[in-house]
C-alpha cells in the first residue's frame, strides 16, 4: 500500500486513528482486541463486519488480515453503553469558516477511547447542524477553555496552517505550587517523546529541544500560585509535563508527575489548567481575532488545602 494511496482518503471526522507498532504481528482481530482491552472481542468482530475497520489505504480490513507492515489502522467510533457526561461546552463564535467552543473540564474534544457521543465534537455537530465541523488543533479532556474548530472543509487548511507555523497565540492559566523561581518570565525548553507509564503520556528525553513554554507567576494566595503559560510548540501535554518537570505539577493532574486517575464519575478534582486565550490574524478575512474563555480556575485556593 502506497503512501500516495493513503494520503487520498479523507478520514471522516468520527473515524479514529491507531498506531500499529513495527514488531506487530497477527490479524487485525487480534491486534484490536488487544489494544483496546475495554472493547469485546465480539464488538471488533461486530465493526470489521460492518466495513468499520480499515487500512491506511482507507479499505476495509477483514477480520484475519495480517497487520504486519501496515503502520496504522482506521477504525469508526462506535460505543453500546456511553456514560453521559454532565457538562456542557458554551459556543463563543461562530461564522462561516470557524466555530469557537469553550470547553468544560472532562469532556473530550473528539472520539476516542470510551467516548463517542460524550465529545465536544460530537455534540456541536447535532447542536449546530455541522457535520462537517472538525477540530484544528488538541485540548485535553481534563484541560478547560477554547477550542478552534473548522466550520468549512474548503478553508480548514489555512486555519490548520496557522498552527503548523505556529502562527496563532495561546495562553493558558494554571494553578500549582508557588515556586520564587518563577516569579520573573522563565523558558523551559526540552525533547518531549512518547513513553511513560502509560501509552498515552509523554517523557522529557536527552537530545534536541522539540518543546517550548514561558511560564510566569501571575498571582500568589500563600502557598498556591497562578501560574501564566504560553506554548511556543503544541506538543501532547506539554504544560502538564514542563511544569511537573520543574517540580510544580499542576493541581489535580491525575498524570504527572504519577498516576493517579479518580475513579469514574468522580468531578470533584479538575485539573487546574485552562486554555484562556487565543489570537490570531485570519486567514480567509484578515481581521486581528481575539477570543477569552469565559471560565476560571479554581481560585484563590484555600491556603489550609495544602498540596496533594
Amino acid at each position: 500500500m502506497s503512501g500516495a494511496v493513503a494520503t487520498r482518503w479523507q478520514r471522516p471526522p468520527d473515524w479514529s486513528r491507531v498506531g500499529v507498532p513495527a514488531a506487530a504481528h497477527g490479524t487485525a482481530l487480534d491486534f484490536l482486541a488487544a489494544r483496546f482491552a475495554h472493547i469485546a472481542r465480539t464488538d471488533w468482530q461486530e465493526r470489521i463486519a460492518r466495513r468499520q475497520v480499515r487500512g491506511p489505504d482507507g479499505e476495509p480490513l477483514a477480520a484475519g488480515a495480517p497487520v504486519a507492515g501496515l503502520g496504522h489502522l482506521y477504525y469508526q467510533r462506535w460505543l453500546s453503553d456511553e456514560t453521559p457526561i454532565p457538562f456542557e461546552a458554551r459556543v463563543l463564535h461562530r461564522d462561516e469558516h470557524i466555530v469557537v467552543a469553550d470547553k468544560p473540564h472532562f469532556l473530550p474534544v473528539a472520539p476516542a477511547g470510551l467516548y463517542l457521543e460524550q465529545t465536544l465534537l460530537r455534540r456541536l455537530q447535532h447542536a449546530l447542524g455541522l457535520p462537517q465541523l472538525a477540530p484544528l488543533h488538541r485540548l485535553d479532556k481534563d484541560t478547560a477553555g477554547l477550542v478552534l474548530l473548522s466550520a468549512n472543509p474548503a478553508t480548514s487548511n489555512a486555519y490548520h496552517r496557522l498552527f503548523r507555523e505556529q502562527q496563532v497565540h495561546k495562553e493558558y492559566e494554571a494553578v500549582a505550587a508557588h515556586d520564587a523561581r518563577f516569579e520573573q518570565p522563565y523558558w523551559h525548553r526540552s525533547r518531549m517523546e512518547e513513553g511513560g507509564p502509560r501509552f498515552f503520556t509523554m517523557c522529557e528525553v536527552p537530545g534536541e529541544p522539540n518543546s517550548a513554554t514561558l511560564l510566569q507567576i501571575a498571582e500568589r494566595a500563600g502557598p498556591w500560585a497562578r501560574y501564566r503559560l504560553q506554548p511556543v510548540s503544541g506538543k501532547k501535554h506539554q504544560l502538564r509535563l514542563h511544569m511537573a518537570a520543574l517540580g510544580v505539577p499542576i493541581r489535580h493532574d491525575p498524570f504527572y508527575p504519577e498516576i493517579n486517575d479518580p475513579p469514574s464519575g468522580d468531578y470533584s478534582r479538575p485539573l487546574q489548567l485552562l486554555a484562556r486565550r487565543l489570537r490570531f490574524r485570519d486567514p480567509v478575512s484578515g481581521a486581528e481575532r481575539v477570543f477569552e474563555s469565559t471560565r476560571a480556575l479554581q481560585w484563590p485556593v484555600d491556603p489550609a488545602d495544602r498540596f496533594e
